[in-house]
């Protein structure tokens, strides 16, 4: 085979991806850090409930589970980013090796809620990117037939944060059905299916964790990089 002729590259700055590469790297004796997040502040909440019972299974599998609580939360890019709620969002999101994000279904999109717990996880905080590498795991609750709206928005957010989102998905139609008075899921093909996203999560979530430093290193990147520290060193003749 003929050496390809990349003359746009620079040789440098491009990795040759092998499998030693691939080998984890970090401390990973503890549990896998997993943050739930959902779309509703009702009482009797449908997502909440949802995400919940997705917790007890994730917690049987050994996963450490945070959930956020978004009440109190304010409207994005109304406060500064040192309030409470915000700084206790954010740290979390950093804490978190995976993601659970689960919405309600109004108007056809996710709600307000959500998408706001969303906006407030910045792609990038000082040298720190509270969301890239993470794996993430969507959910949806609809009050009548069931839909994948939400879980589609929710897919390409979870693109847009950097996010590895996992191919399964839970979509729950006439949600106030499938719970009962205690916030319990009842037993059926929703439930199960809920079951086989958060077992897709954890697994994936072990595969992932100790190498997403690796797998999420890009070329333009390095290349933007050394750019700026070519910058910097001018700077100082």
């Amino acid at each position: 085979m003929s050496i390809p002729d990349l003359p746009n590259i620079k040789p440098e700055l491009l990795d040759m991806p092998t499998l030693a590469k691939l080998a984890p790297v970090g401390e990973l004796d503890h549990p896998p850090r997993i943050l739930m997040l959902y779309g509703s502040l009702r009482e009797r909440s449908f997502s909440r409930f949802l995400v919940y019972e997705a917790a007890r299974i994730l917690e049987h599998f050994g996963a450490e589970v945070k959930i956020f609580d978004p009440m109190d939360l304010p409207m994005a890019g109304s406060v500064p980013e040192t309030h409470p709620k915000v700084v206790e969002l954010r740290e979390l999101s950093l804490w978190s090796e995976g993601q659970v994000w689960c919405s309600p279904e109004r108007h056809g999109a996710i709600t307000a809620v959500m998408k706001n717990q969303i906006d407030w996880i910045p792609l990038e905080q000082g040298a720190l990117r509270p969301s890239q590498g993470r794996t993430l795991a969507v959910m949806q609750v609809c009050g009548g037939s069931q839909s994948f709206n939400v879980v589609n928005t929710l897919r390409l957010l979870g693109r847009w944060m950097r996010m590895f989102t996992i191919p399964n998905q839970s979509s729950v139609p006439m949600a106030y059905k499938e719970f009962d008075e205690e916030g319990r899921m009842r037993p059926s093909a929703y439930y199960e299916r809920v079951v086989d996203v958060m077992e897709e999560l954890f697994k994936m979530t072990l595969l992932l964790r100790g190498r997403s430093a690796y797998l999420t290193d890009r070329y333009s990147e390095r290349n933007e990089r050394a750019a700026k520290a070519i910058d910097r060193q001018l700077q100082k003749i």
